[in-house]
């Protein structure tokens, strides 16, 4: 069963455990193996890649650094160890990604930056932002102040959300193990393992296995609710071994992994969730030119509008009408209905100086937007 390369993505996402971050005994970075898997994501980044790191490592950090016994840690205790290992995380991605003349930039979330729109866009621009630049974003919880199980659970659905909001086109899993086995190899040595997963079934979910590592949080499970999250908004997945070096060249060369493909992409998973997963919060009305604009797969920019109605927030869904009040479609707002109505009908330019704040130029970007047929959204397309 053939499966992508690696060399046809262009934006990846690549999360690394503690377990393999860290030497359980020295409680110290394994600084060779960071530095291999640096150059590997060098090599992604000069072949033109946007690279994202979802980074675990920093409570293992800090209680290193911190010289804290063995153990369970209560939560006030992760939670400061945390605070001291990020500083200590923070630096050494810099330091390895940057000896390949490529910044960093550290983004710390919490469950609610991923589940409240409002919140969701902001990590989002950010992130964008950095690409934009071209520098690698480093992201982990803010286990400071996480207070759920001290995090999402596991940073393998951490990843999966950080790969579906950055619509990213794979996420890598760096494992203990090199993908998903019939059984757990550690207890049946003639368990097989899986190069390709076209579709997660009730028999994959129950090959699923516990966690290997002491540091680990997570284990087979999580990874394979990770590849739901993600092929569901349409993000391959992949699963592979970290122990080795370098061990996205591996993955490169055709090295053993398992691949979770999806029968989407990222555009139009998204759409077809704008299109029917959200609640319309209001509706814009549009002129003809506006409508005849989005048929060609243009953004809807603030000229368009005639007519704000409802209430919402920048962000929420809404429904846009054309002139004789025909569905049109639906997409993420810009801004907020009072902002709105202030701008309708003026130009981008004459909209920055209304609201004295240089916003977005679309009052809904053709990326947030679903446009139907000539009688109305289809979202099945």
């Amino acid at each position: 069963m053939s499966h992508p390369k690696l060399k046809n993505f262009r934006r990846i996402v690549v999360k690394v455990g503690s377990s393999l971050l860290i030497d359980s005994v020295a409680g110290e970075v394994r600084a060779s193996w960071l530095a291999a898997l640096a150059a590997d994501i060098a090599k992604l980044h000069h072949d033109g890649k946007d690279v994202l790191v979802v980074s675990s490592g920093s409570i293992a950090l800090g209680r290193s650094r911190l010289k804290l016994p063995s153990g369970a840690l209560k939560l006030e205790e992760s939670q400061a160890a945390a605070a001291v290992g990020q500083i200590a995380l923070a630096r050494i991605w810099s330091e390895v990604l940057g000896a390949h003349g490529i910044g960093a930039g550290q983004i710390l979330v919490t469950l609610q930056d991923t589940e409240e729109r409002r919140r969701y866009l902001n990590a989002r621009s950010t992130i964008s932002k950095l690409l934009e630049w071209r520098a690698v974003p480093v992201i982990n919880e803010n286990d400071t102040v996480a207070t759920n199980e001290i995090r999402y659970g596991d940073n393998d659905r951490l990843a999966a959300r950080v790969a579906t909001m950055t619509s990213a086109d794979l996420l890598i899993l760096l494992s203990d193990i090199d993908g998903l086995y019939t059984a757990p190899p550690s207890a049946n040595p003639n368990a097989k393992l899986i190069p390709v997963v076209e579709s997660i079934t009730a028999d994959v979910e129950a090959m699923a296995g516990a966690a290997e590592s002491e540091l680990s949080r997570g284990g087979m499970r999580t990874k394979i609710e990770a590849a739901k999250i993600a092929t569901s908004a349409g993000t391959h997945m992949l699963i592979a071994s970290g122990k080795i070096e370098h061990p996205l060249q591996a993955i490169a060369d055709g090295g053993p992994c398992t691949w979770f493909l999806t029968p989407a992409n990222p555009v139009t998973a998204r759409k077809r969730w704008i299109a029917g997963s959200l609640e319309p919060k209001g509706t814009l009305t549009i002129d003809a030119g506006a409508v005849a604009a989005l048929r060609a797969g243009k953004s809807l920019l603030p000229a368009g509008v005639i007519r704000v109605d409802g209430q919402f927030a920048r962000g929420d869904a809404v429904v846009v009408r054309g002139p004789d009040t025909h569905e049109i479609g639906r997409g993420l707002v810009a801004y907020d209905a009072e902002n709105a109505e202030l701008i309708k009908g003026r130009s981008s330019s004459d909209a920055a100086q209304i609201l004295g704040i240089s916003g977005r130029a679309e009052m809904i970007h053709r990326d947030d937007l679903v446009v139907g047929g000539p009688r109305g959204v289809d979202s099945a397309k």
